[in-house]
């Protein structure tokens, strides 16, 4: 049974070119898209995915508080915090807000696919480049 993967970016460009790339895999499906903070919850009830790729700079509701409120349902998906904001803070404040991963943009294509297989099979995935500041 294929992972089942929510994206969440306002940019809809973003949002096309991870469809593409997650539905390139064979073990994943995208069951969903939402542009903002605020629909995420009800998508998450609609699709029940395993997993939801989340933006963090959005327009109405953050990804941080998107997460915070994905992670408060039952039985909750895994939340990856996707995005160009790499303040070590927001890395702090996403995942004490439940996520399950944070990676930048910038990541190599098979390492955001492999960060979505990682959080369902139960790891934490963090950037090198966030590990590094949450280091220092």
């Amino acid at each position: 049974m294929p992972i089942r993967v929510l994206l969440v970016d306002d940019d809809p460009l973003v949002r096309a070119g991870l469809r593409f790339l997650l539905e390139s895999a064979d073990d994943l499906t995208v069951v969903g898209e939402c542009g903002d903070g605020d629909e995420v919850v009800a998508a998450v009830r609609v699709s029940s995915p395993d997993v939801v790729l989340m933006d963090l700079r959005m327009e109405r509701v953050s990804g941080i508080e998107a997460t915070a409120r994905v992670r408060a349902l039952a039985d909750p998906p895994h939340v990856i915090a996707l995005t160009t904001w790499d303040v070590d803070d927001a890395v702090i404040r996403t995942l004490d807000a439940g996520a399950s991963g944070f990676l930048l943009k910038t990541a190599a294509p098979m390492e955001i696919v492999g960060a979505v297989r990682a959080v369902v099979q139960g790891d934490a995935v963090l950037s090198p480049r966030s590990t590094r500041q949450l280091l220092d």
